[in-house]
């Protein structure tokens, strides 16, 4: 690691305080459906429709994920933050009948109560230090029922509802 820990201890400080939207990201692996929670997801591009993620390790969900040509992103609303728990531990169970997965032509989970399902073709994956910057086409947009957006901040997830918009 080139920070030094000092750095490294405020980097992270600085971003766990800083709020940001919540994503599941799946893919259809030669193994399975797999899928992880995501709080890295931004828009790079309109021409192309191109949005990043960042994943932390490329083993179990992330490695598998990597590994595909085509993934989805959904944005979360709020009613999703169990899910999105769900996503973000290790062994929980995951794809099941109760949570509402339908399938893209081409096999990739799709969760249609999702606000926002980003069907992508995977660009490039760019090592960066212990982790993989994702760079990813967006080639279908489906758009589910509105909700409030799912927010992740200091390791918690959060609804907007009530937050009052300033002049």
């Amino acid at each position: 690691m080139s920070g030094t820990p000092g750095l490294v201890d405020a980097y992270k400080l600085a971003f766990r305080h800083h709020p940001a939207g919540v994503a599941l990201i799946t893919a259809a692996s030669a193994t399975g459906p797999v899928g992880l929670t995501a709080s890295s997801v931004a828009s790079v591009a309109i021409d192309p429709t191109v949005l990043s993620f960042s994943v932390t390790r490329a083993t179990g969900s992330a490695g598998a994920l990597l590994g595909t040509e085509h993934v989805v992103v959904h944005l979360l609303g709020e009613h999703q933050a169990a899910l999105a728990e769900v996503f973000a531990r290790s062994g929980a169970p995951r794809f099941t009948t109760e949570q509402g997965w339908s399938r893209f032509e081409g096999g990739e989970p799709w969760l249609p109560d999702a606000p926002a399902a980003l069907r992508c073709r995977i660009a490039e994956r760019t090592p960066v230090g212990s982790s993989t910057l994702v760079l990813a086409e967006v080639v279908e947009v489906r758009l589910g029922p509105a909700a409030t957006p799912l927010v992740y901040r200091d390791r918690t997830f959060f609804s907007l509802v009530g937050a009052t918009p300033l002049p």
